[in-house]
């Protein structure tokens, strides 16, 4: 895979979504946390499986130390449009499916590649600007955004460079869709180029990339999907006194810290394994506490 100029291929081994052609230069930006000891500067795009793929260990982090750090978002833009990607190697759109099949297998997320074969995006940069639109409203909602526009794209073959579904995801996230469209078609572009010129100071050349600044401006970085001991331990280099907090793994509990899981989110942060994770889904399914979303390779658990 490391030879394909497909920037839809994502390499599983290094767990990195790399942009062809980019360089590892890097220019000192400065970077520091401020309301918290530890900021993290997340480089993503709404279209990286591989981003995708560590949504259990990001979700978990959160969970035990999210009181003492903060999460900054920015768009990298991973697929500007097909015509920049040509080759023998790649034959278009078509080519990414059977590789996102594999994705999710690597994974244990679901990743619906048929998306590619019934209505292909032309390009990641509508729904990145679509995020920096939410994202100027409030900054959680933003997050919400782009867990709505993954759920759409990944698990039920949305385009989501289309107005229609960007706009079912601002609706989802009670965003002000009046003032979401304003923003999308004006001043979110700007920021969304900012977003791609700090990529370039900083040089990030594939997602996820994840920058752990402290106080003083000390900084690690962790490069592609990892297990969730890579993130804990980064974190604690740069803030050893950090206390995780205990979490309440009641289902219960977990339903109301986030309203959907896919299995292995759930497995992860309740510590269960994947067949365990999934009887006691279905068991709440049954219970008529949660309900069960379908997709080609797994499902989502939607609280009620």
């Amino acid at each position: 895979m490391n030879e394909n100029k497909n920037p839809m291929y994502c390499d599983p081994e290094t767990g990195v979504c790399e942009i062809p052609g980019t360089t590892t230069g890097e220019t000192m930006v400065n970077l520091q946390a401020d309301k918290k000891p530890i900021r993290l500067l997340y480089f993503t795009d709404p279209i990286c499986s591989s981003c995708w793929g560590i949504e259990p260990q990001l979700r978990k982090l959160k969970l035990e130390y999210g009181d003492i750090f903060d999460m900054e978002y920015r768009m990298g833009g991973l697929l500007s449009g097909w015509e920049n990607y040509g080759g023998s190697d790649v034959s278009g759109p078509e080519s990414v499916a059977e590789h996102w099949e594999e994705a999710s297998g690597f994974y244990q997320m679901p990743i619906d590649g048929d998306v590619w074969l019934e209505d292909p995006l032309d390009s990641s940069y509508p729904p990145s600007v679509a995020f920096k639109a939410a994202q100027m409203q409030d900054a959680e909602k933003a997050v919400s955004f782009m867990r709505k526009v993954r759920e759409m794209l990944f698990l039920e073959k949305k385009n989501i460079s289309k107005w229609e579904h960007l706009k079912e995801a601002a609706e989802a996230s009670n965003l002000d869709v009046r003032q979401f469209k304003t923003d999308y078609e004006g001043k979110a572009r700007e920021r969304f180029e900012e977003d791609l010129e700090l990529k370039k100071q900083m040089g990030v050349r594939g997602f996820p990339t994840i920058f752990f600044a402290d106080e003083e401006g000390n900084r690690l970085l962790v490069y592609g999907s990892k297990p969730y001991e890579k993130y804990g331990e980064t974190l604690l280099k740069l803030y050893p006194e950090a206390k995780k907090q205990e979490i309440d793994t009641s289902p219960e509990n977990l339903f109301n810290l986030y309203p959907t899981y896919t299995t292995r989110e759930f497995a992860e942060i309740s510590g269960k394994n994947m067949d365990t994770a999934e009887n006691s889904l279905e068991g709440l399914v049954s219970e008529g506490k949660i309900k069960k979303q379908e997709s080609k390779n797994g499902p989502l658990w939607i609280k009620m």
